[in-house]
């Protein structure tokens, strides 16, 4: 398939807050044209926030196109890693954007993965009670966490556990950031597009594994109509429940044993992807323990594997450990498991039965498993 310069646009409906998710190819140069499109005000500062692996690849870009358009612009630069994602780092931002003048009317721009987008809009969300946000992500995995509002640090404790529901103004989506992952990141990033489809589309579920060679080679069309079914999945779920009173807790599907992964992990050793994996794995267990289709594990497996993602955990992790680390879940209420499940592919359901024993077989059996394999 030849390289697409298609622009897919996806609006996230929340009235008068409602935003575009902009998908194509060479959109970081249009960044300044953007701003000043939507009307951002010229005189109120920029804060700039990226890491260390993506700045010296686009920050530049980014910076250059904002200033040719007369904005100011001050860059942050935070390590590359979920430990970023600290109360320490937090505060770190905060004094840059005191230092860079930020006030009511700036914007805080996150230029990166998730991490980033995550870190960066809850410095917008807490500074001065709210400023505006921007979101360009620059991994597959951030077609998620980009869309939405969901913005948090982690404690040692728990994943996510600190934060807010902060819209960003727009989410600008340049295909050509994707094409400097290494192959671990895109393996990692479509772990998250498939969800989308596992929780509300067969047809997609099927279009990705019919398009695997092409999803991974990061073909331009494969890729950018891939992320648009994604962002299209998110950007209706948020659409219908923003802060997560019911539908929007679908999207945790494989969240809630994943993120005790990546707290066990101490967030280095899994990419956040990988965990999910093998979090949906397990969900997908659960499926057969209620009694629904028997078939749902092993073609969750096959999917997964295909894209190279893991649906194993390392054998040295401590049950008791990964058993614990969900008690501080979010998604964990009232003394019961909270657990998406999936009773076929493409749909779901939120389940608060489930049994702790039930969990803790699945976890064991996957670990035990992971020994041997």
């Amino acid at each position: 398939m030849a390289a697409s310069t298609e622009l897919r646009e996806l609006t996230v409906e929340l009235g008068e807050r409602s935003y575009p998710i902009l998908i194509g190819t060479g959109l970081l140069k249009q960044t300044g044209s953007l701003f000043a499109q939507r009307g951002f005000p010229l005189k109120a500062p920029i804060l700039l926030v990226t890491d260390s692996a993506v700045e010296h690849l686009y920050a530049s870009e980014v910076e250059e196109s904002l200033r040719a358009s007369g904005y100011q612009v001050t860059r942050a630069v935070v390590s590359s890693g979920e430990k970023s994602k600290s109360l320490a780092v937090f505060d770190d931002l905060v004094t840059a954007a005191l230092e860079a003048g930020l006030d009511r009317k700036s914007t805080v721009i996150a230029l990166g993965g998730g991490v980033v987008g995550d870190l960066a809009g809850f410095v917008a969300a807490a500074y001065m009670r709210g400023i505006r946000f921007v979101q360009i992500p620059t991994t597959i995995l951030a077609h998620d966490s980009s869309v939405g509002g969901k913005v948090a640090v982690n404690h040692r404790l728990a994943k996510n556990i600190i934060g807010a529901f902060h819209q960003p103004e727009f989410v600008l989506y340049d295909l050509v950031t994707l094409k400097s992952l290494p192959l671990r990141e895109v393996r990692a990033g479509y772990a998250e597009v498939i969800k989308h489809g596992l929780i509300w589309n067969e047809a997609f579920v099927k279009w990705c594994d019919d398009h695997s060679e092409q999803l991974l080679a990061l073909d331009s069309d494969s890729l950018g109509y891939a992320l648009y079914e994604g962002c299209k999945v998110k950007s209706i779920v948020v659409s219908r429940d923003e802060r997560e009173n019911d539908l929007r807790a679908i999207l945790n599907l494989g969240h809630t044993i994943g993120h005790a992964l990546e707290a066990v992990a101490g967030y280095n050793e899994l990419l956040h992807g990988e965990a999910i994996s093998i979090g949906m794995v397990g969900s997908a267990r659960l499926a057969e323990k209620f009694g629904y289709d028997s078939g749902i594990a092993a073609e969750t497996e096959r999917l997964f594997r295909k894209f190279g993602l893991p649906v194993r955990f390392p054998a040295h992790y401590s049950t008791d450990s990964i058993m614990d680390a969900m008690m501080h879940d979010k998604k964990f209420a009232e003394g019961k498991m909270v657990f998406v499940v999936p009773k076929a592919i493409g749909e779901v359901e939120i389940r608060s039965d489930v049994p702790v024993e039930w969990v803790r077989d699945i976890v064991e059996g996957l670990k035990e498993e992971g020994a041997k394999s």
